[in-house]
């Protein structure tokens, strides 16, 4: 089906009462805009602290780069306690073509939007990093998605110039914006690019992006009508796999950027020079009103922590893992920060090690001085693994994902599929982890919960990496807020 018939049937179906107002069976309602009133999400942090506990969590599941030879797909899981299917997958959406390597998504709308009633939180959109491919999916029965429209990468070559999307946020707006790690060819710096409420192709976000040497993640905090980007290579270099020398040439990213948001120019890049390898995911505070935000450098295995103060943006290292000497390893092994996310009060701080495997949980009460208050081991390189419902977790610790109140963490495993086969090359045999860390979030802590796990090695088709992950209601790494 085309992608215009696919809007005049989806124009032609119901929705839920608080959605729009528009008609959904009430059985669904917390599932798909768990809100009382308004526009999609929440009106502040604190309403979405206080929003229903999440039953559902999509999650992104990779066959790219294994020898299953089948379409990459979203799986559906259900995190419900009390029910019967809790902790399985209850429902796999295969994109139509093989070679995607699904990798993050996002939301149409978000909490950005809450002030405007007539949109709703619906169309998740897919990208696929190394195909190219941007899959909108459609949420309207939450338990069942399923495809609105595909954007091909001929035509954002066509139009834009660009490859390889990575980010999606929703804006104010209404508009999708992506950023994108190349150009047509797969060098860098890439962009950001713009689609509107219909996933029509706008154009490029950014007027002026001179200074940016590679693309990665962004966040914006539109009171301080700034955004932050972040680098991590040109499609060209990191889709072989990770070479040392690469880091040696130059070929890896070590800058954060601020953007005047209003006027999408770039103001500011700061480098963080050789402690600061690699920069991948950006955090604002949820509080919009706060200027403090984090970056955790990959490869340095450093966290790094930015405020407004007086006028300016500094940028300061606040963490530092130590790299530790591995068996049969040539060089110290480093921690490899791979992904972070803040609690919905910014009260806490959690990253994830994926070589060492273990997951922190710092107190960032004082933004910029973290103290660590608990940690769990996941798997791993440096022989500290932990088992799960009496099977071994395989790789370690990765994309991570917080319930609202802050008390659910939930983690998979897998980084992109050449770096797997290269540094976990287990995950292709016998497929990723999802797995549930609890919080403790009055003195801190961390404990791993025997009750949930997803062994998606023991998938259908066969074993699966499993990457990304959101909420049908909005999520801790997704919603903005205005």
């Amino acid at each position: 089906m085309r992608r215009r018939e696919f809007l005049a049937v989806t124009a032609a179906t119901a929705f839920l009462p608080g959605c729009a107002g528009r008609r959904w069976p009430a059985s669904r309602a917390e599932e798909c805009c768990p809100r009382p009133q308004g526009g999609p999400g929440y009106a502040s942090p604190k309403a979405a602290m206080a929003g229903p506990r999440e039953r559902l969590l999509y999650t992104t599941a990779i066959y790219t780069g294994t020898k299953v030879q089948e379409p990459d797909y979203l799986a559906t899981v259900d995190v419900d306690p009390a029910s019967p299917t809790y902790s399985q997958v209850v429902h796999r959406l295969p994109m139509p073509r093989v070679g995607d390597e699904l990798h993050h998504f996002g939301w149409n709308t978000c909490s950005s939007c809450h002030g405007d009633a007539g949109k709703v939180r619906r169309y998740m959109v897919l990208p696929g990093l190394k195909s190219g491919r941007i899959h909108v999916v459609d949420t309207m029965n939450p338990h069942r998605p399923t495809l609105h429209t595909v954007i091909e990468p001929e035509e954002v070559a066509r139009k834009v110039n660009l490859s390889a999307p990575h980010t999606v946020h929703c804006l104010a707006d209404g508009t999708v914006m992506i950023s994108m790690l190349g150009d047509r060819e797969g060098y860098g710096p890439g962009g950001f690019l713009a689609l509107d409420d219909r996933f029509d192709i706008l154009g490029r976000w950014e007027r002026d992006a001179n200074g940016m040497a590679y693309n990665y993640d962004f966040w914006y905090q539109p009171r301080h009508n700034v955004m932050v980007s972040s680098e991590w290579a040109a499609p060209r270099t990191y889709v072989g796999g990770f070479e040392p020398k690469d880091v040696e040439a130059g070929k890896y990213g070590s800058q954060l950027h601020f953007w005047d948001w209003s006027a999408r120019r770039l103001v500011k890049t700061v480098d963080l020079g050789p402690t600061g390898m690699i920069p991948l995911e950006v955090r604002f505070h949820h509080d919009p009103d706060s200027s403090h935000g984090y970056a955790g450098a990959a490869l340095s295995s450093t966290m790094w922590h930015w405020h407004r103060r007086s006028g300016d943006w500094a940028v300061e290292k606040v963490i530092a893992v130590d790299p530790v000497k591995v068996e049969g390893w040539p060089f110290p092994v480093p921690g490899l920060i791979t992904d972070l996310v803040v609690s919905m009060d910014d009260r806490f701080l959690y990253f994830s090690n994926w070589l060492h495997g273990d997951i922190r949980q710092y107190d960032i009460t004082d933004p910029g001085r973290p103290r660590l208050v608990g940690r769990v081991w996941c798997g791993g390189l440096i022989g500290k693994t932990a088992e799960v419902r009496g099977k071994p977790l395989v790789g370690g610790p990765q994309m991570l994902q917080l319930s609202l109140d802050g008390r659910r963490l939930y983690v998979t495993n897998s980084l992109l599929s050449t770096w797997d086969n290269q540094f976990y090359p287990q995950i292709a045999e016998q497929g990723s982890y999802l797995i549930q860390v609890d919080c403790d979030t009055q003195r801190g802590g961390l404990t791993m919960n025997n009750n949930f796990f997803v062994d998606f090695g023991a998938e259908p088709a066969g074993p699966a990496r499993a990457h990304e992950m959101r909420y049908p209601g909005g999520d801790c790494t997704s919603d903005i807020f205005g």
